[in-house]
């Protein structure tokens, strides 16, 4: 590292890092009477108490568990959420639930012997979940041997419409809203029980609901859900997560809601619909994250309150990479905040936008931004600092667009750009001195193909722990499968 930006020691499953878990083990220490409940769902039995024999499910545990206890999952694939709606820890005796590495699957078999077979490999299952919406649909895929199959379509967006059950290919499905019935096209002479089909029956993998305070939530992976990997609404209030991860989920890797608090240090987002959502008044804080083949958003912020990612790699290859704006739907309190600091996207293909809208102020030290078109809109701020847009090895040159009643702030950037967009005026780099009298920003900063100097842009060893994490995260999930 060159000395800008603070790194952390490797957030590997199933270990906390070495400076998170000593306080912990001080914390244990004064907490003698605090339980340690283990669940087990292979060896497990939930008339036990779950400290002298593991319970079998998430749900018993955390129905048990009291302030200062700790749910200990035994480092296995659950088909099982664990919902901890309502639970309440304090600052001394939080409830912790431990992971230790395990898969929260949302996935059930499609049997055979639950869908109507209609001939030509075509079969039909009617209300296949008790209740479903155009949201649930929105986000709705079956696993197809294992393989997500989205028929194009995916939450945050561009979607293709659903086809009529006729025009099914094999290896296709849609929904009919006027029967609530999935149908699935099979290839000619496969049986259904072969074809190994699943369906995400479950919403989320994490869920905090309503009122809760000081939950802890560490080394847990959520997949295969039809909604959120991890899923928070509510005022929830100093809930803190440490190297989770979210992969193939429906809608978003972590999702916050209206007012929620919360803090998360190791963060992988897998194969997502969204990287991270995190909406309305929610305040949420991010590092060591690691964001990779997401379909509409990579990183989407939209709201009133703060929010902050340092130290993140942005694998984007999503319809939209990042935006940052408010609701139009709803009154909104004050502009919206966002702070990154030391970010990495790497975009494949290239081109997509950096989007700053409506209100919202973000601040960014020590960013590549790579291809990514950075695009400002009315009433809304960016701050770039020690950041590069561009680069030489690209084969598409990105723009900065900066739109009437926008307001830019740079200092010490290294661009390598096609044009930068003033309003209506245009700058090139033959005029870029222009660009800075006429804004009075970007004194240090370079418009120029040579690589980026040391000092500007993301710092590789502070982004080495993310990286580390999602290698280890995806052997985790690989074997739990």
């Amino acid at each position: 590292m060159d000395g800008e930006t603070d790194s952390h020691a490797p957030l590997l499953f199933p270990f906390m890092r070495p400076t998170l878990l000593l306080p912990l083990l001080f914390t244990a220490a004064r907490l003698a009477a605090a339980a340690e409940l283990h669940v087990d769902p292979e060896t497990g039995s939930d008339s036990a108490d779950g400290q002298k024999a593991p319970l079998k499910t998430i749900a018993r545990a955390i129905r048990l568990a009291q302030p200062g206890d700790t749910v200990h999952l035994a480092p296995r694939r659950f088909y099982e959420s664990a919902d901890l709606s309502g639970k309440m820890g304090t600052v001394e005796k939080p409830i912790t639930l431990e992971g230790h590495g395990a898969v929260l699957d949302g996935s059930e078999p499609v049997l055979a012997a639950d869908w109507e077979a209609l001939g030509d490999g075509l079969f039909r299952k009617i209300k296949l979940l008790p209740h479903n919406d155009a949201a649930i649909v929105g986000r709705w895929f079956f696993l197809w041997d294992g393989k997500m199959n989205h028929m194009g379509r995916t939450s945050k967006g561009p979607s293709a419409p659903l086809k009529r059950p006729a025009d099914l290919q094999p290896v296709e499905w849609t929904y009919a809203k006027e029967e609530d019935a999935f149908y699935l096209r099979l290839p000619a002479g496969q049986s259904l029980d072969a074809a190994n089909i699943r369906y995400p029956k479950r919403s989320s993998g994490v869920i905090l609901s309503g009122k809760g305070e000081h939950l802890i939530v560490r080394n847990v992976i959520a997949t295969h859900v039809y909604n959120d990997g991890f899923n928070i609404h509510g005022a929830q209030r100093n809930a803190q997560f440490f190297n989770i991860a979210a992969i193939e989920c429906g809608d978003d890797g972590f999702s916050a809601h209206e007012d929620a608090e919360c803090r998360t240090d190791g963060f992988v987002s897998i194969g997502n619909s969204t990287g991270l959502c995190d909406t309305v008044s929610s305040v949420t804080h991010f590092r060591n994250v690691f964001i990779r083949d997401c379909l509409g958003y990579d990183v989407f912020f939209i709201g009133d309150s703060p929010h902050s990612l340092e130290n993140a790699v942005i694998e984007s290859s999503a319809a939209y990479s990042f935006a940052a704006g408010q609701h139009s739907d709803r009154p909104q309190k004050g502009p919206g905040t966002v702070v990154l600091k030391n970010v990495f996207f790497r975009r494949t293909p290239e081109g997509k936008a950096f989007r700053v809208d409506k209100n919202t102020v973000v601040t960014a030290d020590r960013c590549t931004l790579g291809s990514l078109n950075v695009h400002v809109g009315p009433a809304s701020t960016l701050e770039l600092t020690h950041s590069s847009i561009g680069s030489p090895a690209a084969a598409t040159k990105p723009s900065i667009t900066l739109l009437a009643g926008s307001t830019w702030r740079g200092d010490g950037n290294a661009y390598d750009l096609k044009a930068l967009h003033l309003d209506k005026t245009v700058f090139t780099a033959a005029t870029f001195a222009d660009f800075q009298k006429a804004n009075g920003s970007d004194a240090t900063s370079r418009w120029t193909s040579e690589p980026a100097p040391a000092g500007v842009g993301a710092a590789p060893t502070a982004l080495e722990p993310a990286e580390k994490m999602a290698a280890d995260v995806l052997r985790r999930w690989a074997e739990a499968r």
